[in-house]
């Protein structure tokens, strides 16, 4: 068989030999590119979308990255970062000044961060690398969902510290402070027990107010007459 034959390929179908070539030559010069399929964010909240990457040659000034946006709403793609030894985020549209770079290509990162995200950011974001001669890539999609915080409450790890280092102590005053209540109003009513009269003492003062009253009586009618 002469060298431009087919080749026959695993269940006796015949492939052209530079198909196969061509195939190797796309396997050899490509890159793994990997990004979050959903992000969550807060309105207002910055928040990261992280693209990461594999490539099989050496890193050089040649790579470049871009991200694109679409809305859910549909509508056509829109290049709003590029990176090219420089970050170089979109000076229009509705990203404009909020595109920031916290990627390192040299450790395979491509992440963006999108400062103060409102919910019409709402979309699709999509990650694209080329490290020449690697630029042929899976296209992952990461869908971002931005939405009101509301009243939800975080716990912060001070918070949490706090709410542990002050609840028991403030437990065991509450507490304290029941057990002197309670002392407190049995002294009072032994007190009261202890200090009523009988009923003679009662009115052995009555008979003795008597007694000083009249006395009181005649020394003024004394006065007068």
């Amino acid at each position: 068989m002469r060298g431009g034959g087919a080749v026959a390929a695993a269940g006796g179908l015949l492939v052209p030999r530079g198909a196969l070539i061509l195939l190797g030559i796309c396997n050899a010069l490509s890159l793994d590119i990997k990004a979050s399929s959903k992000v969550r964010a807060f309105v207002g909240e910055k928040v990261q979308l992280t693209c990461t990457f594999k490539s099989s040659s050496p890193i050089t000034e040649s790579l470049t990255v871009d991200w694109t946006y679409r809305p859910l709403t549909g509508g056509q793609m829109e290049t709003i970062f590029h990176y090219q030894s420089v970050a170089y985020p979109t000076t229009v549209g509705k990203f404009k000044d909020r595109i920031s770079w916290v990627g390192n290509v040299a450790k395979g990162d491509a992440s963006i961060a999108i400062q103060s995200p409102v919910m019409s950011d709402n979309g699709t974001f999509i990650c694209s690398v080329k490290n020449p001669p690697d630029v042929y890539h899976n296209i992952p999609q990461t869908v971002l969902i931005v939405t009101e915080r509301g009243f939800s409450f975080q716990l912060t790890s001070a918070v949490l510290l706090s709410i542990l280092v002050f609840l028991p102590s403030i437990i065991v005053v509450i507490l304290m402070l029941v057990r002197l209540g309670r002392k407190s109003g049995v002294l009072k009513e032994k007190k009261k027990s202890g200090c009523k009269k009988s009923s003679i003492e009662v009115s052995d003062e009555s008979e003795h107010t008597d007694t000083c009253s009249g006395r009181l009586k005649a020394w003024c009618l004394n006065c007068v007459f």
